[in-house]
């Protein structure tokens, strides 16, 4: 269905909470960092990084003056080597920061650091971003219940995270799904099927096409495709539960007719009892850490009172669970939207979500 979504304008930034930061650290994502994400506010100028087609990117190059650039790199490349190293200084001298971009658009306002290998040319990205409490929730339940795992660090206001590669979906969809013959039609109708799914079981909201990446693969004679979302600082915050479906934005309207094209309702009603049970069984094998960061969550502000009031009734009318009209908190109801999959896989409820 193709409609325009009203989604906030200004989504604000939640602190990060005592108890979240107790979590972070017993689950080893707390760490001193060399340099913040202000300090890399205190560029002297900046100028604007074009695509390949000569098209704006919303990203802008940044540069400092040169008694800061130096210890600016020196301090990147520490926070490189912690998040995907072993955060020793033995790495540092083969390392080289190329470009830091900054990007004015959305409500984090990302920093983007290249880092490059000097001894094979290999690079690859980081981000700095601040450290906002529901992309922490939104990153560690990615992590435990997609099939992706995620690397990140939060010290204070200051949130680390690692590239997700791929091709962003916006730009596939317009450039290269016409060319994709009738079997990887088929396969990434199903997998929109499935990541549709999957977004709402945990309330992931916002996943326009442009913030997801479609992951190709090669598999033997064939190309096997992948979504994987990249933004998420629309964790729970949202009432409206269409929010939560990508299938209703109108920029996924071309990844829905494919749908409708290639797959039958029987098929769709299967692939989404394939998702609710893989990420039920995701549940089960991280049981401790989902309990741990459920608890924090559901003591945390993440949302508005009227969004919470919304979302709690829509998804009550939905699956007629009462355990959601009681639902105080956005946490509440993530738990609550969990535990329903969790239960409807071990057989407890009559209705699925």
């Amino acid at each position: 269905m193709k409609e325009d979504l009203k989604i906030s304008k200004k989504k604000p930034s939640y602190k990060i909470s005592t108890e979240l930061d107790s979590y972070l650290s017993v689950y080893n994502r707390n760490i001193d960092l060399p340099i913040f994400y202000e300090d890399l506010l205190r560029f002297q100028g900046s100028v604007v990084v074009y695509d390949k087609n000569d098209e704006d990117t919303l990203w802008v190059r940044v540069y400092y003056n040169e008694f800061e650039r130096e210890e600016i790199d020196l301090s990147l490349k520490k926070v490189y080597s912690n998040l995907l190293s072993d955060g020793s200084d033995v790495i540092l001298k083969y390392l080289n920061i190329d470009a830091i971009d900054f990007c004015t658009f959305g409500n984090s306002k990302p920093f983007r650091v290249k880092v490059r290998n000097i001894l094979n040319d290999n690079y690859t990205y980081f981000y700095v971003k601040k450290a906002d409490a529901s992309r922490v929730y939104g990153l560690e339940l990615e992590h435990m219940l997609s099939p992706y795992n995620l690397n990140f660090l939060v010290c204070k206001n200051t949130l680390i995270e690692e590239h997700i590669a791929g091709i962003p979906g916006d730009e596939f969809i317009k450039n290269m799904l016409q060319d994709c013959n009738a079997s990887e039609k088929a396969q990434i109708a199903k997998e929109f099927v499935k990541f549709n799914e999957r977004c709402m079981i945990r309330l992931l909201g916002d996943m326009r096409s442009y913030n997801y990446v479609i992951v190709p693969t090669h598999d033997f004679d064939h190309v096997v495709f992948r979504i994987r979302a990249i933004d998420f600082d629309q964790q729970s915050y949202e009432g409206n539960l269409k929010i939560y479906r990508p299938q209703f934005f109108k920029e996924n309207y071309k990844m829905v007719e494919l749908v409708r094209a290639k797959i039958q309702k029987e098929s769709i009603d299967q692939y989404k009892i394939e998702e609710r049970s893989i990420v039920a069984k995701r549940m089960l094998s991280h049981n401790n850490q989902i309990q741990a960061l459920l608890k924090c969550m559901e003591v945390d502000e993440l949302s508005l009172k009227k969004h919470v009031d919304m979302l709690k009734e829509e998804i009550y009318k939905y699956t007629l669970d009462l355990n959601f009209r009681k639902s105080t908190t956005m946490g509440e109801v993530v738990k609550n939207a969990l535990d329903f999959v969790k239960r409807n896989y071990e057989g407890v409820n009559d209705k699925p979500f």
